[in-house]
């Protein structure tokens, strides 16, 4: 047999480990901690029971729940979660380079975020099942197994199928909005049997992941077009572009949020629900520019710290800690949501208004930054991360860094 003839062995890659600690870029670190507290903004108020529901706010309560809830309304439901969308999709791309470094080639590289993609929905599922019926981490995995290929598309590709999506996100996303009675949640927070609440938890999260994959799409692949140009791991040669996408973006939000907000905060007549959805489509069409708007103001402070201090202080480490170990964190607010509402623990779903579990939100949120604080000291990274790469990696090895 001549030596020509011989069929190569596949190549098989040095798969690249995570990025050192102490060498990662601060703003998407950044970005990702302070997030985690929109995220519990977002999320806190959702296990609140009442005889009538708009986006998860119990309508006719008190004066200051109305206003919070106008507040949070205008500026963190659904900019937040369009942020953490594009920061993930940003976060695969930085994968996707390691590999591709390491010697991985594309197609090797892709199979190995789907895989990643796949464990996601699996944390997910039983993150649902466990904790929260509002799980987002299993949307997120399923954009990772379907939306992979994506890494690769042209950047006109990925700017076309981006505005697909924000107008197909926004007309789903807007029916979150859609009046809802109390009855119609009794199942996820009022339910006394803990199996059964478990039960329903992973029913609801069948329908609710592939509904926020859908309204994912958009700011996934808006991350993937900022990744490739390094738009946060090189904030400083970006600034007029951040400049810009913060002012527009945020100010498009804030403006295209205040109906909605002014509605659920009892300032204006509930209309009909043809209306209300209307609202809810332009509130969620904004909050795609929104959470960009966000993510680029945080990466100019980024800057700013990096010029003025040439580090950042203790207080912006600590936020990026959270970053750094962000599905941690993430999962840790579950824990207290779990151990504050539902009726087979403290059971404060019927008791508590939105004032309050805002402030059980931002308190939630310093706690996980003081655990990431003390994990970073101890040089230990998140153990659900760790979890999620030797899953994601099997067996093999990753090349040294």
């Amino acid at each position: 047999m001549s030596e020509s003839s011989v069929t190569p062995a596949p190549k098989v890659p040095s798969w690249s480990g995570p990025t050192a600690l102490g060498e990662r870029s601060l703003a998407p670190d950044l970005a990702r901690g302070a997030l985690l507290l929109f995220i519990a903004l977002a999320n806190s108020h959702v296990f609140l029971h009442g005889n009538e529901l708009i986006r998860g706010y119990p309508l006719g309560g008190s004066a200051l729940d109305s206003a919070v809830a106008g507040v949070l309304t205008t500026f963190v439901d659904g900019r937040s979660y369009t942020m953490f969308a594009a920061l993930f999709g940003y976060g695969l791309v930085q994968i996707f380079r390691r590999q591709e470094t390491a010697g991985a080639d594309p197609e090797q590289a892709t199979k190995l975020l789907r895989r990643r993609g796949r464990w996601m929905v699996v944390f997910g599922l039983l993150h649902a099942v466990l904790l929260f019926f509002g799980d987002i981490i299993a949307a997120y995995g399923m954009l990772a197994v379907i939306f992979a290929g994506a890494l690769r598309w042209r950047d006109r590709t990925l700017l076309i199928w981006s505005g697909v999506f924000l107008l197909v996100g926004s007309a789903v996303y807007g029916m979150a909005a859609l009046p809802m009675s109390g009855a119609e949640n009794e199942m996820l927070l009022l339910e006394e049997n803990p199996l059964v609440a478990a039960a329903y938890r992973g029913a609801f999260i069948v329908f609710l992941a592939p509904f926020g994959a859908i309204t994912a799409v958009c700011s996934f692949l808006l991350g993937v077009w900022a990744a490739r140009r390094r738009i946060l791991e090189e904030p400083e040669r970006h600034v007029p572009l951040l400049r810009r996408t913060a002012a527009v973006g945020i100010g498009v939000a804030v403006a295209g949020g205040l109906p909605l907000a002014l509605l659920i905060a009892g300032v204006v007549p509930e209309p009909s629900s043809g209306a209300v959805w209307g609202l809810g489509t332009l509130h969620a069409a904004t909050g795609y520019l929104g959470g960009p708007g966000y993510a680029a103001a945080i990466a100019l402070l980024a800057v700013r710290i990096g010029v003025r201090r040439g580090r950042p202080g203790p207080g912006a480490t600590a936020v990026a800690a959270g970053g750094q170990r962000s599905m941690t964190c993430y999962l840790s607010q579950s824990v207290v949501w779990m151990l504050v509402f539902p009726p087979y623990t403290a059971g404060l779903s019927t008791r508590l208004g939105v004032a309050a579990t805002a402030v059980l939100a931002v308190g939630t949120w310093l706690l996980t930054v003081v655990l990431a604080e003390a994990m970073r000291q101890a040089n230990l990274r998140g153990p659900f991360e760790v979890l999620l790469r030797r899953l994601t990696y099997g067996r093999r090895r990753a090349s040294p860094r």
